[in-house]
């Protein structure tokens, strides 16, 4: 939502969304704010926790069914499988998602691919759909005073309009933009060390027809799944900010990462709020 300073500061119960690529300090952020007074939401733990839970889960039980030895065990009930999702460590997620590539070297088909990424779409659509119910829930059944919406990297891809106006009309927008100086960072570490992610449909099916041709391949399944994310995460990364920026210009404020980095604490964070709404009134 858009506000004037004034209002800003005499907001008493302030509702704030995250919006930036994964590197940018959100979490750490959220992490130096008040805990007792400020309630976390991770877009990311919803997620997983209540709409990819089953996927997920069926996903694990399908490789471990592979094994005769834990196959006969889970078809006798003698064990049974649950996540681990934290906060902290949102690795299942990751696992579902998956890499394109070649199966016999962990990669997935292209259809199974699409197919863990449309349920990807709708999760995170839903997930940010709850910030309302859960900004409600924080408050009256919790008693927080504030809520931080630590939104996934990839909503500026959900090309859902509503999410978006659900999120401006109940929460103040706040885009943190990543300096030059760090995005040279964050694309060198997502390339060393290549993890599974959200792409747009339209995005994956234009990008992996250059990275075939450029490759020669005929498929997908000929593709080392690693090289193809390493290959294509700064590609998707360029392809965001304008994204993330167009949000924030229509809806919300920017805030650079450096800054947000250095706060220490809900002071230094609230001013920074305030700072960019005055620049930007």
């Amino acid at each position: 939502m858009k506000m004037s300073p004034q209002q800003f500061l005499d907001w008493e119960s302030k509702s704030i969304t995250l919006l930036a690529m994964s590197g940018a300090g959100k979490t750490t952020l959220a992490n130096k704010l008040p805990k007792d007074k400020w309630f976390h939401y991770s877009g990311d733990y919803r997620i997983g926790t209540k709409y990819l839970e089953e996927p997920i889960l069926d996903n694990i039980k399908q490789q471990a069914m592979d094994v005769p030895f834990l196959r006969n065990l889970l078809l006798t009930d003698s064990i049974y499988i649950c996540n681990n999702i934290t906060v902290n460590n949102l690795a299942p997620i990751s696992s579902f998602l998956g890499k394109l590539g070649d199966p016999a070297i962990g990669g997935l088909p292209l259809k199974e691919f699409k197919r863990r990424q449309a349920l990807h779409h709708q999760a995170e659509v839903n997930a940010m759909s709850d910030v309302p119910e859960f900004i409600e829930k924080a408050e009256n059944i919790y008693g927080y005073k504030h809520f931080l919406n630590d939104a996934g990297g990839s909503v500026c891809e959900l090309d859902s309009p509503e999410v978006i106006q659900t999120l401006a009309e109940h929460t103040l927008i706040l885009y943190i933009q990543i300096p030059a100086q760090m995005e040279h960072t964050i694309i060198q570490r997502a390339k060393s060390d290549p993890k599974p992610l959200y792409y747009r449909e339209s995005f994956l099916d234009e990008k992996l027809a250059e990275f075939l041709a450029l490759k020669q391949f005929d498929d997908a399944d000929a593709i080392v799944p690693d090289e193809f994310v390493s290959w294509v995460f700064p590609e998707l990364f360029q392809s965001r900010l304008p994204r993330y920026q167009a949000i924030a210009d229509q809806f919300g404020y920017t805030v650079s990462a450096e800054d947000i980095g250095h706060a220490e604490g809900e002071n230094d964070f609230l001013q920074l709020v305030y700072d960019a709404i005055v620049k930007q009134s």
